[in-house]
């Protein structure tokens, strides 16, 4: 078993589990709080669909399925989606070089564009939200919350067969 330092105040070391029970019990909380950010968002614009822009400027073109599988969403929702980021001219389609009967989906410079106002809004937001907070304490916190997510990444079942794996496969 893992103990940790004993906490000021407390009667001994703390376990490992302690610490793991501690943290889920924060989970449900931070859930409830990501739901109320996007419920929040979603009544300024359609933010579900605008989220999108990122994976696709990160990974670069992506066929529809495979943006439905990197953001573990089912694909008739990614399809409405998708149908949206197009109307509003920030995702345009173009044919798959591989597959001719398929197409990938390409942002456009007006998306590009959206994308960093909303990566914009995002880090001011977190800004005025982490305010109190030392800049020694905000590092600590970003390293240690990339690594949990990493972490909890990799433990997900994600069918990478369909996602590029390096630039010569995202063209």
């Amino acid at each position: 078993m893992t103990t940790f330092d004993t906490p000021a105040g407390s009667a001994g070391p703390v376990d490992h589990l302690d610490v793991a029970r501690a943290l889920s019990e924060q989970l449900p909380r931070f859930g409830r709080l990501i739901h109320a950010l996007k419920a929040q968002q979603a009544e300024n614009r359609d933010h579900a669909a605008l989220v999108l822009l990122y994976p696709l400027v990160r990974m670069g073109p992506l066929r529809q399925g495979a943006l439905a599988e990197l953001v573990h969403s089912d694909p008739s929702t990614i399809s409405r989606h998708v149908a949206s980021l197009v109307e509003r001219g920030l995702v345009t389609r173009v044919a798959d070089e591989s597959d001719g009967r398929a197409s990938r989906l390409v942002v456009t410079d007006t998306g590009h564009a959206t994308l960093e106002q909303l990566t914009a809004d995002r880090e001011a937001y977190l800004a005025r939200v982490t305010a109190g907070w030392s800049r020694d304490d905000l590092q600590a916190f970003t390293t240690l919350f990339k690594r949990f997510l990493d972490d909890l990444s990799a433990t997900l079942p994600v069918d990478t067969a369909c996602l590029p794996t390096t630039p010569e496969e995202k063209q």
